[in-house]
This record gives C-alpha cells, sequence and structure tokens, in this order.
C-alpha cells in the first residue's frame, strides 16, 4: 500500500506525543479514500473503537477478501479527513485545524457518531460567529442536530438581523429553506415577546420597590423626624439639605407638608392628598405594630378594615403582598451586598499585610 506525504505527517502525528513514547501499531489494514483522491491508511480497530459507524462499515463482508478494504470519505477537502482521523487516533485537535476546518470537522463528526470532536467543533463555531456566516452556521447546527450551537446562532440573528437580512446566506435560505426562515421569524417574535414580558417585569418591580422605600421613609419621617417634617413631640433637624436616609424622603415630606394644609383632602378632591391617603392606607396595611406606630391614622385604618372585612377589593391585596415581597427582596440583597463589602474588605486588608509582609 502506497502511503502519501500528507500520510506520513499523519502516523508522526499520532504515534508519539511530547511526553510518552512513540507507539508501535501494526501495518494499516484499511485505506480512508477522499474526494481528491488523497489515501490515508488507517487501523480498523482503532476506527471502530471509537466510531460506531466506522465499526458497521468495517464489519460489512467484503465481495473479495483479498481486495483492499476502501472507506470513502466523500464531499470534504482531503486536509479535513486528515484532521478527523488525527483526532480519532490522538482526541486532539488543533485550534488552527479547527478554524480552517469547523465546519467540516463538525459534519464530519456528527455523520460518524464523533460527540467529543462534535462538543469541541460546535464550541469553536459559536465563539466564530458573525452576521455574515451565521446563516450557515445556523444551517449546519440544525442538520447536526446541535442545539447548543443552533440556539447561539439565533440569538445572534434575533439581534442582528438588519445585518443578516442583507447577507447572500439570507438570501439562500429564503429560496431553497422557507421552513428555516420561518422558525427563525417565529423565534425572533417570540424573543421580543420574552423581552417586553422581563422590561414590564423590571419596571413592575422597580415600582413596588419605590413604594416598599417609601413605606419605609414615612416610617423614618414619623418616628425620627427629618429635615422640615416630624413627631409632634420632636423638633425638626436644622440642616437644610434633604436627607440622605431615602432618596423619596424629601418628596414624600413636601406631599405630607401639603396633605396637612389642603383643604380639599376630605372629599378626596385633591390628587395629591388622595395619593398619601393611598400612603397611609398602605402603611397600615404592611404595619404589624398599629397599636404602638407612630405613623398618623395607622391603626384608625387598620380598625376599619377589620370592621369592613373587603372581600372585594382582590387587587389592594396583592399590592400589599407585592410590596411586603418586595421589601424582603431588597432587605436580603442588602444583607447579601453588606456580606461581600465586608469580605471584599477583609481580602484587600490581608492582601495589603502580605505586600507589607514581603516588603520586608
Amino acid at each position: 500500500m502506497k502511503t502519501s506525504p500528507i500520510a506520513y505527517d499523519l502516523y508522526e502525528y499520532i504515534t508519539s506525543t511530547e511526553s510518552d513514547p512513540p507507539r508501535v501499531l501494526p501495518e494499516p489494514d484499511v485505506c480512508i479514500l477522499t474526494s481528491d483522491g488523497l489515501r490515508i491508511p488507517a487501523h480498523s480497530s482503532i476506527l471502530a473503537s471509537v466510531s460506531a459507524v466506522f465499526e458497521s462499515i468495517i464489519e460489512q463482508p467484503r465481495k473479495n477478501r483479498s481486495s483492499e478494504r476502501v472507506i470513502r470519505i466523500l464531499g470534504v477537502p482531503g486536509d479535513a479527513v486528515v484532521s478527523f482521523v488525527r483526532f480519532l487516533y490522538s482526541s486532539r485537535c488543533e485550534e488552527e485545524q479547527l478554524e480552517l476546518y469547523g465546519i467540516h470537522l463538525l459534519a464530519l463528526s456528527h455523520v460518524y457518531l464523533v460527540p467529543q470532536l462534535k462538543q469541541k467543533c460546535a464550541k469553536n463555531l459559536g465563539q466564530r460567529l458573525t452576521s455574515e456566516n451565521v446563516v450557515d452556521v445556523l444551517q449546519l447546527a440544525k442538520l447536526c442536530d446541535s442545539p447548543d450551537l443552533y440556539l447561539k446562532c439565533m440569538k445572534l440573528v434575533s439581534t442582528h438581523f438588519k445585518a443578516v437580512e442583507a447577507t447572500e446566506g439570507w438570501k439562500f435560505l429564503q429560496d431553497h429553506d422557507p421552513f428555516l426562515e420561518l422558525d427563525i421569524l417565529q423565534f425572533i417574535d417570540e424573543d421580543e415577546k420574552r423581552k417586553k414580558k422581563s422590561r414590564k417585569h423590571r419596571e413592575t418591580q422597580s415600582l413596588y420597590l419605590q413604594l416598599s422605600e417609601a413605606m419605609e421613609c414615612l416610617q423614618h419621617i414619623c418616628t425620627e423626624g427629618c429635615t422640615s417634617v416630624g413627631p409632634h413631640d420632636m423638633v425638626p433637624g436644622k440642616k437644610k439639605g434633604p436627607c440622605s436616609k431615602f432618596s423619596t424622603c424629601q418628596g414624600l415630606q413636601q406631599l405630607i407638608n401639603h396633605f396637612a394644609t389642603c383643604k380639599k383632602r376630605v372629599n378626596e378632591g385633591c390628587l395629591r392628598c388622595k395619593r398619601m391617603w393611598q400612603l397611609l392606607r398602605l402603611h397600615s396595611s404592611i404595619c404589624e405594630h398599629s397599636d404602638s406606630c407612630r405613623v398618623p391614622l395607622c391603626r384608625q385604618f387598620k380598625l376599619k378594615m377589620l370592621q369592613e372585612k373587603r372581600r372585594d377589593d382582590l387587587r389592594w391585596k396583592l399590592l400589599v403582598k407585592k410590596v411586603v415581597s418586595a421589601k424582603t427582596i431588597s432587605s436580603l440583597s442588602l444583607t447579601t451586598r453588606r456580606k461581600e463589602a465586608d469580605q471584599r474588605e477583609k481580602l484587600g486588608l490581608r492582601g495589603y499585610r502580605l505586600c507589607n509582609e514581603s516588603s520586608q
């Protein structure tokens, strides 16, 4: 059997490593033939042990036992087949080979059931996606049943659809694979819906957090007092600047001052006063110490709610529940941030000591 120069290089690569002694292999008993006529001698035992597909091909009976056993791997460049056989022998594939023949190696690893190489190729192709090549890689990912690569391609198409739409790959896809085009458009539509839903959820959570902060701020004003408003038995602080404890404190103080002097607040003729009534009612719904609470009307609102036993005001109950939940999440998040800050401070001090010790 004649061995090509490329095959000699292949043997030198697969029979030795930097750390291990050279492997002594028997004479090759099978030949791999590529589209460009390259003949790569190989060992049927090694091919069968790595790939169940090769095992099935090798076990097929031959018409003439004296004839040479040939496995044809067609449709891909000969150098890609060499890289493929190298991986079968050594379980290694250079980054340069992945960059040159990643698409071909992904197809070969799928056809011949070599999952380790398939995973490497999918990861490498996913890292090199662009608007120009994403449609080609997407089609291959679908054919080769590579879900992670397929999803990564879909996300890139969705994010940069205008750029992808202008490529030759997209035009070819429209002409030859309308079903995949429909899948892409449906994914983009669903992705937009998910983004809108997520954005709406963040906005809603932000509103609940603001209400939770307003409740804490109201408790702070009515218990401790602040720049211009405080309990009747306490003199407000002399500082003129806004309170640094809560971002909403200054606005809430202005609302309380307005509420105290507005003549329309009783009949709910004033929108600002109506907002203040709602804040007082919300505080009463959340407060667990209404008997000793210093927030105005807390106990009265609590008694009124118990007397009326409202069953139709489900939206209000849901609002109270969401605000309490937001308060809990906020406090947990704050605790976590404090712990992380303490850990960073300790590590910083420790690093400082180590630096000093090493300098000494």
